[in-house]
Parts: structure tokens; sequence; C-alpha cells
């Protein structure tokens, strides 16, 4: 069985929300960080940066929310058929982890770049419901939750982009999500 590696307030839940979205059985192993658990012999054989999440699948180990949300989509979403829908979700995945949220969560740059990657975003999702389309995927549970996280922990809304506000109350309500990311209290 597939194990997740996480912590409490870590972006494992990212992780979590997206197995919980395939019906894929893992085991959750709650790390505590504040005693130095993700330090340990033991861990550091999972990640050597000491980092969560990480998961360990049948001898294989892999670490960093984007990677493994690309492996989870690769092995277990049905739907993906084509080496453009994979190239697709990676793209979402990587402007998640590498634009997106270090345009918004820098406070140096937010003000500049918030308005330069939601208008886009606004616009994508006023003409479908999710990233690729019709079809949920990793591209959302990437992008989905860091958009989710802003007003948790920014305390930003998105009164001037009324897709992405739509598009946040639409996976907002998805049971996998609520299970996961919405049980989340701000910081």
């Amino acid at each position: 069985m597939l194990k997740l590696y996480g912590g409490a307030r870590s972006r494992a839940s990212i992780v979590q929300w997206y197995l919980e979205e395939l019906d894929v059985p893992y085991e959750y192993v709650l790390l505590d960080m504040q005693a130095g658990q993700h330090k340990e012999p033991e861990f550091l054989e999972i990640n050597p940066f000491a980092k969560v999440p990480a998961i360990e699948e049948d001898g294989y180990r892999l670490w960093e929310s984007g990677a493994i949300l690309l492996y989870l989509s690769e092995k277990y979403d049905p739907s993906l058929t084509t080496p453009q829908q994979r190239a697709t979700i990676a793209q979402w995945v990587v402007f998640a982890n590498a634009t997106l949220g270090p345009g918004v969560f820098v406070e140096a740059t937010r003000d500049r770049e918030m308005p330069r990657l939601l208008a886009p975003l606004n616009q994508i999702l006023d003409r479908q419901p999710f990233l690729l389309g019709d079809q949920f995927s990793a591209a959302d549970v990437a992008v989905g939750s860091m958009l989710a996280y802003m007003p948790l922990m920014l305390k930003i809304g998105f009164d001037d982009y009324p897709a992405v506000a739509d598009y946040l109350k639409r996976i907002g309500e998805r049971p996998a999500f609520q299970k996961t990311i919405g049980g989340r209290k701000a910081a």
C-alpha cells in the first residue's frame, strides 16, 4: 500500500487530496515535525532533504508535491491517454509551484504578479470549469490548492476575479477537498 508522509500544516494535504480524488488506498504517516521525526535516519532514507510530503510505494520513494502529483496522475488516472494531456498537466503543476505560488506568496512581488497571473487564469476559468476543460485533474489539485491557501494564509480575496472565485467554490465543494484541505483553518 502507498504510504504518504506528512506533517501538520504541510503540503502533504495536497497529495492527500489527490489520492482521495483518485480513490487510491494509502496509509498516512504523520511525522511530528516539532519533535524532528523528519530528520531521523529512517525518514532521511526516503527524503534526504528532510521535507514532506514524500511517498513510498512498492519500494519506490518520491518527494516534492508536484512530482508526486505527476506520478499519481500517470499511474492512477485512467482518463489521461495522450502525451498532450500529460504534458498539459505537467505544465499546470509546474505553473502552480514555480510561478503562481512564488508570484503571490512572496510579498515583494505580490502586487505586481497577482494581476498578471490571476487575470489570464480568470479568463481561462470563465470559459471552462477546470483547467483541462470539463475534466478535473492533477492540474486542478496543484493550482486549486495554491489558490485555496491564498485566502487562508494571506487573507487575499478574489473579488476582481469572479471566475477564479467560482472555480474555488466548485473545487471546495468536492468531497475529497473537504476531507483534506477543506478542513484547514487560517493560521
